[in-house]
C-alpha cells in the first residue's frame, strides 16, 4: 500500500507539474499570438510602439519602453506608457551600437537598473527594448527569456515592415510627381511654345510699315487671340496649383445660376461666335450658395471644351434645373462625343483623349472643373449622348437660402 501510495503521489505530482508547464506555455503562446495579430495591422511606427508597450508590459508585468534611433543614429524614447522604466541612455546607445543585450540579468553592464534588449531585424537593428524587471526570476528561466526574445524579434520585424512601407509610399509619391512633371513639361513645351512662336512671327510681320491698315488690324487681332489663348492656359495651371495646395478658400455667396452662366457666355463671346448656343434656364430657379468666380470658371471651361472639339456650326446647349436640394447644370453638344471608355479619365490632370491630340490645351481644364465642383461638395460627370455628342453634368448642393429682410 505504501509503494502504491508513493507511486500514485509521484504520478500526481508529475501530472500537476506538466499541467502547470502546459498552462504557462499556453499563456505564452496566447500572448505571442495576440502581439503578432496586433502588430500585423499596425501601419505606423506610433502604432507599433503603443502595441509593443501594452503587450510586453502586460505579459511580463513590468514597466516597458522602446527607444528608436534618430536620423543621427542616436536612441531616444518613442511614445509614452503608463509606467516608464529607469532608462540609461548611454546603456541603450551601447546596446543599439553593439547589437547585444545588456543591463540587469546579463553579464554586460549588469549594474544598470533595467534590462536592455536590441530589436534586431533582418536588415538592421531597429531600436532597443527596455524592461525594468520587478522580479529577476523570469530572466533566469529559459522559456521566459525565449518569449522575451521572440517578442523583441516580432517588434523589430513590425518596425522594419512599417519602415519599408513608408519607403514604398515615398517612392510612389516621387514617381507620381515625376510623371506629373513630365506631363506638365511635355504639354507646356507644345501648347505654350506654339503660340509664342506665332506671336513672335506676327509681331515681326507687324513691324513692316508698308503693310495696309486692314492687314495690320488682322495681325493685331491674331496677336490678341494668341495672347488670350496663352492666358487661359496659364490661368488653368495657376488655378489648379492653388486649389491643390489649399491656398484658395471658397468665398461662397447666394448667387443666381442664370447670371453666372450669362457671365461665362459673355466671356466666351469670341469662341462661341461660330457655334449655335442655346441657354435654357428657368427664371424662377432658387439661388445657389457657391463661389461665383470659381463656378463661372467651371462653366467657361466646359463651354470652351465643347467649342474646341465640335465643328463650326455645332449646337451647344446649357440648361439648369433644381430639385432634391440640388442644382443641376447640364452642358451638351452634338459633336463627335467622348472617347469610349474615357468618360471618367478625362477629368484626370494632364489627361487628353485621342480626339484632343491636335487641340491646344494642357489637359487641366476638366481636372480644374472637377476640383472646384468637389470643393463645393458637388459632383461632375461626363457621358456620350445617344443621338451623338457629349453631355457634362454638374451637381451642386443648394442649401437653405436666407429670407430677405423685407419679407420678415
Amino acid at each position: 500500500m505504501l509503494l502504491v501510495a508513493l507511486t500514485i503521489g509521484q504520478l500526481a505530482a508529475k501530472l500537476r507539474f506538466e499541467a502547470t508547464i502546459a498552462n504557462l506555455r499556453e499563456r505564452r503562446a496566447q500572448a505571442l499570438a495576440a502581439l503578432s495579430k496586433e502588430l500585423s495591422g499596425a501601419l505606423t511606427v506610433e502604432q507599433v510602439v503603443e502595441i509593443a508597450n501594452r503587450n510586453v508590459s502586460g505579459t511580463f508585468n513590468s514597466p516597458v519602453a522602446l527607444l528608436l534611433p534618430s536620423s543621427q543614429e542616436k536612441t531616444k524614447v518613442a511614445g509614452t506608457s503608463s509606467s516608464q522604466p529607469t532608462i540609461d541612455i548611454a546603456v541603450a546607445q551601447w546596446v543599439y551600437d553593439h547589437q547585444l543585450p545588456a543591463g540587469l540579468g546579463t553579464h554586460t553592464l549588469s549594474a544598470a537598473a533595467s534590462h536592455y534588449l536590441p530589436l534586431q531585424a533582418p536588415m538592421r537593428t531597429r531600436g532597443v527594448l527596455v524592461l525594468e524587471a520587478k522580479d529577476l526570476l523570469f530572466l533566469n528561466e529559459p522559456e521566459e527569456k525565449r518569449l522575451l526574445d521572440t517578442f523583441a524579434a516580432q517588434i523589430a520585424l513590425a518596425l522594419e515592415r512599417v519602415h519599408y512601407v513608408e519607403v514604398a509610399q515615398d517612392a510612389l509619391v516621387s514617381i507620381e510627381g515625376e510623371r506629373l512633371r513630365n506631363s506638365l513639361l511635355s504639354a507646356i513645351s507644345h501648347d505654350l511654345r506654339t503660340p509664342l512662336t506665332t506671336l513672335v512671327g506676327l509681331a515681326s510681320t507687324l513691324t513692316d510699315s508698308n503693310l495696309p491698315e486692314n492687314t495690320q488690324k488682322e495681325l493685331a487681332l491674331a496677336i490678341r487671340n494668341e495672347a488670350q489663348q496663352m492666358t487661359e492656359l496659364v490661368t488653368n495651371l495657376l488655378d489648379m496649383a492653388r486649389l491643390q495646395a489649399g491656398g484658395v478658400k471658397l468665398k461662397k455667396d447666394w448667387q443666381s445660376i442664370e447670371e453666372i452662366v450669362g457671365s461665362a457666355c459673355m466671356q466666351l463671346h469670341r469662341v462661341m461666335s461660330t457655334k449655335k448656343l442655346i441657354i435654357s434656364i428657368p427664371p424662377n430657379l432658387p439661388l445657389c450658395e457657391c463661389d461665383p468666380i470659381l463656378i463661372q470658371r467651371v462653366i467657361v471651361n466646359l463651354l470652351d471644351n465643347a467649342a474646341k472639339f465640335t465643328p463650326t456650326g455645332s449646337t451647344i446647349s446649357v440648361s439648369a434645373t433644381a430639385g432634391n436640394n440640388e442644382m443641376t447644370i447640364v452642358i451638351e453638344d452634338n459633336g463627335p462625343g467622348l472617347p469610349l471608355g474615357q468618360e471618367a479619365k478625362i477629368f484626370d490632370k494632364f489627361s487628353r483623349g485621342e480626339i484632343e491630340s491636335n487641340k491646344p490645351g494642357v489637359g487641366l481644364g476638366l481636372a480644374l472643373c472637377k476640383t472646384i465642383v468637389e470643393a463645393h461638395g458637388g459632383k461632375i460627370s461626363a457621358e456620350n449622348r445617344v443621338d451623338g455628342g457629349a453631355r457634362f453634368t454638374v451637381t451642386l448642393p443648394l442649401g437653405i437660402a436666407p429670407i430677405p429682410e423685407e419679407l420678415l
